[in-house]
């Protein structure tokens, strides 16, 4: 015999109230784990079709695993030094841009920069606010990454963690499935497979269209010549994720560094612009419809709103957690709403049970 709702839902609160409590204190813990799942996740379907061509799970698992730690080292020594050159470069050089800035308006628009007029005063506090801080705001934030994210686990952990979990991954699932409660396990199954629908649709779709425009914005801006376009190009592909703000802003970016870079010369101001045009309409028109589909049931504010909540409530390993946990409370939400509207409560009585005494 099931047991009755109430009693139901007070196991299912005591078990959210647990997994909230293990993450507020073992968040810093937990991170490794996380990302290794996070990333056996992700490369799972490349298992299963590396399976599916004959190879063993063991043979998929070391394939993928030989050739991720080869683009590892490809990307450590040939672009990571790099981004990190041109970041700090760029944090030294911001003061520069907004004096300089501050001149182009000058000498064009004199009636607007006259002496304590507001827009004059919003650049020179903007320009002082990011020479004094800039650089202890980008050495605080490399000290906190690596608080967090250190050598060991980033090197070590992480990725053992992810071969051993992509190892085991079918069969962690048929366990799991193993456990489920006999009376709820269809509706559980229904609801998982939604949720992996709107995961996959969302974290392999978007990551791949992520990482292929953020290496298109960074290439294209290096052979356009733009200064620091390697760390345009790759802020850009970041928040791709995000529809239109990471072309907006790294267009910003982009073009507000161009403008500066190449006044005058029109044609590469065109150029960089084109750059992100053409990779809107690649994104629009091929990568999005052929990598996420049509729609993948995640909201872009919904994304925001769970990203800054769990952020908030639990650090950097809240924000891990962020995009699964909203696309599950988005599956559920959706079938309560289904369950609602096939309820009496939103049909009321038919016109039968009207008629019984």
């Amino acid at each position: 015999m099931a047991l009755p709702v109430r009693t139901q839902l007070k196991y299912w609160g005591l078990a959210a109230a647990v997994f909230a409590v293990i993450l507020w204190f073992l968040g810093d813990v937990l991170l490794p784990f996380v990302l290794g799942g996070a990333i056996a996740y992700f490369l799972d379907p490349v298992a299963d079709r590396l399976e599916r061509m004959g190879l063993t799970r063991g043979m998929a698992t070391g394939t993928i695993t030989v050739a991720t730690g080869l683009l590892f080292v490809i990307l450590a020594l040939a672009v990571v030094p790099a981004l990190v050159r041109q970041t700090t470069q760029l944090v030294d050089f911001a003061p520069q841009l907004f004096r300089n800035l501050q001149s182009f308006l000058t000498e064009q628009f004199p009636s607007v920069m006259v002496e304590d007029s507001p827009v004059r005063s919003a650049l020179v506090s903007i320009g002082d606010t990011v020479k004094e801080r800039g650089a202890e705001l980008l050495n605080t934030a490399l000290t906190s990454a690596l608080s967090v994210i250190n050598i060991l686990l980033l090197f070590v952990i992480v990725p053992v963690v992810a071969v051993y979990m992509l190892l085991d991954w079918d069969n962690m699932v048929a366990r799991i499935d193993e456990l489920l409660p006999r009376d709820h396990a269809p509706v559980i199954r229904r609801l998982a497979r939604d949720v992996d629908a709107t995961l996959a649709g969302f974290i392999r779709g978007m990551g791949s269209v992520c990482l292929i425009l953020g290496t298109y914005y960074a290439v294209a801006l290096w052979l356009v010549g733009l200064q620091f376009g390697l760390v345009v190009g790759v802020v850009a592909g970041m928040l791709t994720f995000i529809p239109y703000v990471g072309a907006i802003v790294g267009g910003v970016l982009a073009i507000g560094l161009a403008l500066f870079q190449f006044w005058g010369d029109w044609f590469w101001i065109a150029a960089v612009a084109g750059v992100f045009f053409f990779g809107q309409f690649l994104e629009g028109n091929f990568l999005t419809p052929k990598l996420v589909g049509s729609s993948v049931g995640l909201h872009p504010v919904w994304l925001i709103l769970a990203l800054s909540v769990f952020g908030t409530l639990f650090g950097f390993i809240g924000m891990l957690v962020a995009v699964p946990l909203a696309a599950a409370l988005g599956v559920f939400a959706r079938f309560l709403v289904e369950q609602y509207t096939d309820s009496r409560l939103y049909r009321g009585l038919t016109d039968e049970e009207q008629e019984q005494p």
